[in-house]
């Protein structure tokens, strides 16, 4: 690990701060992006109403016939919808992800930043509540899901960038997971919180709402808005802004890629092993953002889950994924971050293919599979984080986590476009498992080769 991970004692409180902005930012990517709003965009809402009409009519999820693969395929065009969008925004993420950590640490704003980023992914989730469940309100619905997933993946550049700010090279493993856990556990409050006041029964709900035109689903983003305004705030006074590499400095948007392009090349010819660890981790990543990303559509679409038996799924999900992570931290620091990775993304294969040739096997099948994919998924991501954390230069945390996040999303066509790509195919969404389950695995076999196993405490 570098030298900016000092010796010294840590302070808990600041560590605290820190795995707070995880327990309210994460609620945007578990409560939104996976479990809730996302399944809500692919729904019967936005089908043609004479479409739905006519599936109800042939007997909804237990008829058959013409009626029903029209309603079928409307659903599944939906989802490869929400899929290329994702792409669009993966792409402009990862363009301009390298340039974001590369002026917080010459300029000394990585706080800043940070600030700035969560503040508009808050924005853009305040802007859900006006997605009404009319066909005519997909497309702003999806825009706004995308936009703000690409201001939480560039908050997240800087955040994961203060990890060496608030860590030592002995525990950096247990705080990467601390700060992944911590996420894990505000989404099941806050995904409880969401069940019981705006879900659960037939309504009325919490204030009188209603489930015409998806408001019961609209005001879940009001409250995510609200969780993420309290608890990504004390990060911003805890934790000292990082040293500036080159005070006042500026440079211009094509100056700043050649930069950047120079440090690409920089590793490649003098830091191998941390070069492919940047290839095979936007691999792997990109496949594990995936599981995340279509999980809730799955269990709707393919296994049959209502919206209430997602969300019990998801707070049980979560609670296994909690445990997961605290644990993968403490072997993170025994064992070493690579060890964690190859465990995890080996299950995460086995268990993805399990769920595509049972998917036929009822619900069951994905509460077993979907567990165990969440215990897995979290250690892989957080270990990932802690061995980027250990092989940063000192002072270019902030540009190797702008990379990580460039690279994390350069190959986003693939993960995403396999999902989108073997569902339009298709026509059936279970197929995309098996494009996910696909990167999932070049991934492990690219990371299989580097030798990084004796990175324990020390680079």
């Amino acid at each position: 690990m570098t030298s900016s991970a000092v010796d010294q004692p840590i302070r808990r409180g600041r560590v605290f701060a820190w795995g707070l902005w995880n327990w309210g930012a994460d609620a945007y990517n578990i409560v939104i992006l996976t479990f809730v709003f996302s399944v809500y965009i692919v729904s019967s809402y936005f089908v043609d109403p004479a479409i739905v009409a006519a599936y109800n009519n042939a007997g909804g999820a237990s008829g058959s016939g013409p009626a029903i693969d029209a309603y079928n395929s409307a659903i599944a065009g939906l989802t490869a919808q929400l899929s290329w969008t994702f792409i669009i925004a993966g792409i402009l993420m990862a363009l301009v992800a390298p340039l974001v950590g590369r002026a917080a640490d010459r300029g000394g704003h990585r706080k800043m930043w940070l600030g700035i980023y969560t503040g508009l992914m808050i924005l853009s989730c305040a802007t859900l509540f006006f997605v009404q469940g009319q066909p005519s309100f997909f497309w702003f619905g999806v825009i706004m899901l995308a936009v703000g997933g690409v201001f939480y993946e560039l908050a997240s550049v800087n955040y994961n960038a203060m990890l060496t700010q608030i860590s030592t090279r002995k525990n950096i493993g247990r705080v990467s997971g601390f700060g992944w856990g911590m996420g894990y556990l505000g989404g099941i409050v806050l995904l409880i919180l969401a069940l019981v006041g705006f879900i659960f029964g037939d309504g009325p709900y919490w204030f009188g709402v209603t489930s015409d035109d998806g408001m019961n689903i609209r005001m879940i983003a009001v409250l995510v808005t609200i969780w993420c305004i309290i608890f990504t705030i004390p990060v911003l006074f805890s934790v000292e802004e990082n040293r500036a590499l080159a005070p006042g400095s500026r440079a211009g948007f094509i100056e700043a890629y050649r930069a950047i392009g120079r440090s690409i090349r920089d590793l490649f010819n003098n830091d191998r092993r941390t070069f492919n660890f940047l290839l095979a981790s936007m691999i792997f990543r990109d496949g594990l953002a995936a599981v995340f990303t279509f999980g809730g559509i799955l269990a709707a679409t393919v296994f049959g889950f209502s919206k209430t038996e997602v969300i019990l799924f998801a707070i049980g999900a979560n609670v296994v994924a909690g445990i997961g992570v605290f644990l993968g931290g403490l072997f993170d620091d025994i064992i070493g971050p690579k060890r964690v990775i190859v465990v995890a993304l080996s299950v995460i294969s086995l268990v993805g293919l399990g769920l595509f040739f049972f998917h036929d096997g009822g619900q069951i099948v994905f509460w077993v599979g979907g567990l165990l994919l969440g215990f897995c998924v979290g250690p892989a991501q957080s270990a990932s984080r802690s061995l980027m954390a250990r092989l940063a230069p000192a002072g270019k945390e902030g540009e190797i986590f702008g990379l990580y996040a460039f690279t994390g999303r350069a190959t986003v066509y693939i993960g995403t476009a396999l999902f989108g790509l073997f569902v339009a195919i298709s026509g059936a969404t279970y197929w995309g498992i098996l494009g996910i389950i696909l990167v999932v695995l070049a991934g492990l076999i690219m990371l299989l080769p580097i030798k990084v196993d004796r990175i324990n405490h020390e680079v």
